[in-house]
């Protein structure tokens, strides 16, 4: 590569690893995805806690970032630290008040994990207002209204998102088809959509096999497809006519569904509010009192 073409800002970087992802190796893909994914923690850590983070040995990253043309991974971290700088007032400081809070809490028992996970939905919660654009929520919910039929698909952790929206979508009088697992019929029902329809999928690594599968399915048929993963690096975004990347920071045990579950209902409400002409839309209720 030549100097020239080494990518100075964040967004270059970012490009240049979307272009290259493909050709790279295994451990390559695994460092492309974690440096896409936590963008926020690559700025602040060190390279040792970010490899040991990762499970890659630090000197690939530093090979890494030698193969894209820098000197080492300092310099490709310089453009983390930069975009952190800009970002939202303050989120800096909540970033390093959060680390600082966690690092700083012992075994405490079941109110320390249930504190430690609250904190780190609050984390997740702020970056989703910094990183989703308002022009990219109302243009997933201008094809939400004009869909004939919207087609829901999300496995394993993702199901509960989906199940969420089918309730909700189906209150406001939408045509909805959850494409679930059971009876193994997904792959199978999703031959019916239409070109007039909507698929809205959800995947998260480790990203579920027929959940793919239905993805690139529909977009051979040109239907229009609402994701919500990962990262911008996931088998879904290649098809997505609108993506929703919502990078997933390490958890010890489980990563929780706040951040993404959110979204969805924020899509729900302003379509929802298109719908019945409304700044404050309401869902039917199924029963009286």
């Amino acid at each position: 590569m030549q100097r020239q073409q080494i990518p100075n800002d964040y967004e270059d970087l970012i490009r240049l690893i979307h272009e290259r992802h493909d050709e790279m190796s295994k451990s390559y893909q695994r460092i492309a995805v974690y440096l896409t994914q936590n963008p926020n923690d690559v700025a602040v850590m060190s390279l040792n806690a970010i490899a040991d983070v990762c499970g890659v040995h630090a000197s690939s990253f530093v090979r890494f970032a030698q193969m894209l043309g820098y000197n080492g991974f300092k310099d490709l971290q310089t453009l983390f630290q930069k975009r952190l700088s800009t970002a939202a007032p303050g989120f800096e400081a909540r970033v390093k008040a959060l680390e600082a809070e966690l690092s700083n809490r012992g075994n405490a028992g079941g109110g320390a994990f249930l504190h430690d996970l609250v904190l780190r939905d609050i984390a997740t919660l702020q970056e989703l207002l910094t990183d989703i654009l308002p022009e990219t929520i109302d243009k997933a919910v201008a094809m939400m209204e004009v869909a004939d039929t919207i087609y829901l698909v999300g496995q394993l952790r993702s199901a509960p998102i989906v199940e969420l929206m089918r309730y909700i979508l189906t209150m406001l009088g939408k045509r909805v088809v959850l494409l679930d697992a059971s009876g193994g019929l997904a792959t199978h029902m999703v031959r019916a959509v239409r070109s007039s329809d909507l698929l809205f999928a959800v995947s998260f690594r480790f990203y579920a096999t027929e959940v793919v599968n239905i993805v690139e399915s529909a977009a051979a048929k040109g239907v229009p497809i609402i994701a919500i993963s990962d990262s911008t690096l996931s088998p879904l975004a290649k098809n997505a006519t609108v993506l929703f990347p919502i990078p997933e920071h390490q958890y010890t045990f489980s990563r929780s569904l706040a951040a993404p579950m959110c979204l969805a209902q924020a899509l729900t409400v302003a379509l929802a509010a298109k719908l019945q002409k409304a700044e404050q839309p309401r869902i039917p209720v199924v029963t009286q009192p």
